[in-house]
């Protein structure tokens, strides 16, 4: 469990490496385009398809980064008004539901990068592929994600637990 663990630490680091780029190349080429549309008026015809593809892979990365903490929606009223372990149970039950939609991506994700890899993005002789291939790609950090989150929470109801016994 510790290797995961420490797995998944290297994984989601990466994850945020790499969205907060695509972010910065996102923002950096919105920019370009508004000020060659509006200050040169000759707009650039491949900014706009490469911030929208940067996006997209800025998302899907950042997700497991909002997993690993914590910040996605979740069901907190809930698990905290219950007794710790019917918490956790809740807890466990919604990120099964996750590791669930986040397998069915996956796989739908893989197919679908396959079937477009003979279509090019506009403006540019680059498969489609590459942007579609940020579902399959993120879905995967974001499953490590979630697993790990998984296996600290029972971690932590375990190590409360065995506190509890040891002080009983």
């Amino acid at each position: 469990m510790r290797l995961f663990l420490r797995f998944e630490d290297f994984t989601t680091g990466l994850a945020l490496r790499l969205s907060i780029t695509f972010l910065v190349i996102a923002a950096s080429l919105a920019l370009f385009q508004v000020i060659t549309r509006f200050v040169f008026g000759a707009p650039s015809t491949w900014s706009e398809v490469i911030t929208r593809s940067a996006m997209i892979w800025s998302v899907f990365l950042g997700v497991a980064v909002a997993f690993r903490h914590g910040a996605m929606i979740s069901v907190d009223i809930i698990q905290n008004s219950l007794p710790p372990r019917l918490g956790l149970g809740v807890f466990l039950f919604a990120n099964l539901g996750s590791v669930i939609f986040f397998s069915i991506l996956f796989w739908q994700g893989y197919l679908m990068t396959l079937r477009v890899v003979p279509q090019s993005l506009a403006a540019l002789e680059i498969s489609i592929a590459w942007v579609y291939a940020a579902l399959p790609v993120g879905s995967v950090f974001i499953l490590i994600a979630v697993l790990a989150s998984m296996i600290r929470a029972v971690q932590g109801d375990w190590l409360i637990a065995r506190n509890a016994e040891a002080e009983q």
